[in-house]
């Protein structure tokens, strides 16, 4: 049991179809009404019915910062939950499941709930997760009043099954309470909601969308496609309660051409994907750059190649998604690492966008995406919002060029309509009207341009809040840098070292492209050994770094260790404790 940190990790299996997912959410955000941190993981098959789900929530009394490593409480569904469980299970674990099963391997305590049963004579087959529910509710001692309201909340538009729902999840609390009074092991305090912090319940995708409504996020054009889709589900919701307007396209390609078109006529505009959606994209992010039109593009990640592992999670797309392009084609690609960055990042994304009039890829993942976390309400915002640079009236008057060369890059961009602001953008090489112009010296001058943006960019970005999150034992001489969703179990990994007494620093950047060059030079400065962490197959971030700060490494001697995952699911914490542990007790790099 992990009650010294007074955190419970507690996770649901079961088979697609058989309300899995539903049972873990709302268990969830039950939780977290009761005044609990929580952070939740999903994984489960790319079939519409069948294949083994898994829903894992951490609950916590103070701030939590993964879904954590081994379970404490196991909600057996299916005998399969329990042998795909088992040998990650903490030494006594509570093992709560369908009484018509038998796991005489288990040596914990067991809690059997006859659900199929008790949902049969409910006349309701399909609640047999409701009734689970209940009894988890009973077991943790939440109220049933405040469970309901939750459930009304998340599940009132489904009016034919409402009732039969809240039955069996009443059904099964009343029977979890006559067969177990006795308190359960795993239960924890719940705090005074007179003293509770406020807390907003979201996941990923509900925050990127949340995000860009609050940076004036005008059009949104996308085309479904695991696991970007509940971002465009929530826009559909709250969009057009803004004054936007939010289209289905037929396609990927036709959602970033509808983009590029709003972003000409003045709008704020935005798309989500995944891979293979951002791979059919890359031909107009190419002509976004090069006609310098501001959109913002959220890719939420996910295993390939290919179709590969749709609903898993990956941290696969960085090089696609810094270098995709058939020429040079500058962009900005930036990347949260909670689900609360995920709103502030969206916020810089469109600010970048708009002021250098370029294109901005927000890299998300599968399991960031979907995660249920207790965030802090918004803030003050990190960083001004920046808006688009328009002509002035004497520039206008005098001799309007749209794609006049500038010192910073940035040319001042009319919309449609302006009076003497008229030009052609052209996907061809042209000169600064805007007229095609494939002479040499053009076409060497303008992508001169175009890359100086991103170079007056990483000057500006030096001043900004949170370009990259740096925190651990300053100066220390082992640094761990990542970026993303790995960021949770990096620094509960760090939480364990330090209880030991061991100095350890971690680096993560925000801004992927331009990278924060200053900041990760400063912390190259400090040490003799590096880890990267990479939830992809070839170290994608480990190689971007070694190539762009090779003299920085040489010059200290410092060694990049890499620890890299291709498995569809999220670092444990333990995995990169032992990571860090090993690289310390090599002690390989010489450091100045």
């Amino acid at each position: 049991m992990t009650q010294p940190d007074r955190t419970v990790v507690i996770r649901v299996g079961g088979e697609g179809g058989e309300g899995t997912i539903t049972l873990g959410d709302i268990f969830t955000r039950i939780a977290a009404h009761a005044g609990l941190e929580v952070y939740s993981f999903r994984t489960y098959p790319s079939e519409i019915k069948g294949g083994q789900v898994l829903y894992q929530t951490r609950l916590g009394v103070q701030r939590v910062h993964s879904e954590g490593d081994e379970a404490d409480v196991v909600v057996a569904m299916n005998e399969r939950a329990w042998k795909e469980c088992r040998g990650d299970l903490c030494r006594e674990s509570a093992l709560i499941y369908e009484a018509s099963l038998e796991f005489p391997e288990h040596h914990g305590q067991r809690y059997p709930i006859p659900a199929e049963q008790i949902a049969q004579e409910l006349d309701w087959a399909r609640g047999k997760n409701f009734v689970l529910l209940g009894a988890l509710l009973w077991f943790f001692r939440f109220e049933m009043e405040m469970a309901k309201a939750v459930v009304l909340r998340r599940m009132g538009r489904h009016e034919a099954s409402l009732d039969h729902n809240l039955a069996a999840m009443r059904e099964g609390y009343a029977y979890a309470r006559e067969h177990y009074p006795e308190p359960f092991p795993y239960t924890l305090p719940l705090p005074d909601p007179d003293s509770c912090p406020e807390r907003l319940i979201l996941t990923g995708a509900e925050a990127l969308a949340l995000g860009a409504l609050t940076a004036g996020c005008e059009f949104y054009a996308g085309y479904p496609i695991t696991p970007a889709t509940p971002v465009m589900e929530v826009l559909a919701k709250y969009l057009p309660q803004f004054g936007g307007t939010l289209v289905q396209a037929e396609d990927e390609i036709a959602a970033i051409n509808m983009i590029i078109g709003a972003s000409f006529a003045g709008k704020r505009a935005l798309t989500a994907t995944s891979g293979p959606g951002l791979s059919l994209m890359i031909e107009a992010l190419g002509m976004a750059s090069m006609t310098e039109i501001p959109i913002v593009l959220i890719n939420v990640q996910r295993a390939g190649p290919s179709t590969g592992l749709p609903t898993k999670t990956s941290q696969g797309d960085l090089f696609l998604s810094l270098y995709g392009a058939h020429g040079d084609a500058p962009r900005f690609v930036l990347a949260p690492d909670s689900v609360k960055d995920c709103y502030y990042q969206m916020i810089n994304a469109f600010s970048l966008a708009e002021r250098f009039q370029m294109p901005v890829i927000v890299l998300c993942d599968q399991a960031m995406a979907s995660r249920v976390e207790s965030v802090p309400p918004p803030g003050e915002l990190w960083n001004p919002q920046l808006k688009r640079l328009l002509p002035t009236e004497a520039e206008l008057a005098d001799d309007y060029r749209r794609y006049r060369n500038t010192e910073t890059g940035i040319s001042p961009m009319a919309t449609p309509g302006t009076p003497n602001g008229m030009y052609l953008s052209e996907s061809l090489e042209h000169n600064e009207y805007g007229y095609p112009d494939q002479s040499p010296e053009m076409h060497q001058l303008m992508m001169e341009k175009r890359a100086r943006k991103v170079e007056t960019a990483r000057q500006m970005m030096v001043d900004w809040r949170m370009a990259a999150r740096r925190w651990g034992h300053e100066g220390a001489r082992f640094g761990v840098i990542g970026w993303g969703s790995t960021r949770g179990a990096v620094r509960e990994a760090m939480d364990w070292l330090r209880a030991e007494g061991v100095e350890i620093e971690a680096l993560y950047p925000h801004t992927m492209l331009p990278m924060p060059d200053k900041a990760m030079r400063d912390f190259i400065s400090t040490k003799n050994a590096i880890l990267a962490v990479d939830l992809n197959f070839s170290g994608q971030f480990e190689r971007m770094v070694e190539h762009r700060y090779y003299k920085e490494l040489d010059a200290r001697d410092v060694r990049v260790a890499s620890l890299r995952k291709e498995q569809g699911v999220p670092f444990k914490v333990r995995e990169v404790y032992e990571a860090i542990k090993q690289l310390i007790a090599e002690g390989q790099g010489g450091g100045q």
